[in-house]
């Protein structure tokens, strides 16, 4: 099983920052993708931003210019720098991870507990 703890969550006002954190723990071989995705009320969940073990990144148009996905793979550790942050920024952001517990096994897809993201006007 692999573990995800996001941290970095909470209350800015628009136009501010935020750095959202996931650290990957558990019986992990391999991790392929890390990404973000956010779910706000009464909507589907989303994806926010995307990087691959090789270091290619893919952002939502609602957020290309304004948030930068960064990965840490000594630490098994992804990051979301969230710039210039609006009102519709708010969500629950959900770290996720697709990765393998060993060379035999298949990958699996795993997701963090959720980190709040509140943007006020």
């Amino acid at each position: 099983q692999v573990q995800l703890v996001e941290s970095g969550g909470g209350l800015v006002q628009a136009g501010g920052s935020l750095r959202l954190s996931c650290a990957a723990s558990g019986s992990i071989f391999t991790i392929n993708v890390m990404a973000w995705y956010r779910q706000a009320p009464g909507k589907e969940r989303e994806l926010v931003a995307t990087h691959t073990t090789g270091g290619s990144t893919n952002y939502a148009d609602s957020v290309k210019g304004r948030f930068t996905i960064s990965r840490d793979n000594t630490k098994n550790t992804v990051y979301l720098q969230m710039n210039s942050l609006k009102p519709e920024d708010t969500a629950v952001y959900y770290c996720n991870a697709v990765a393998r517990n060993s060379y035999y096994s298949p990958q699996y897809k795993y997701w963090g507990q959720g980190t709040q993201v509140t943007v006020s006007s």
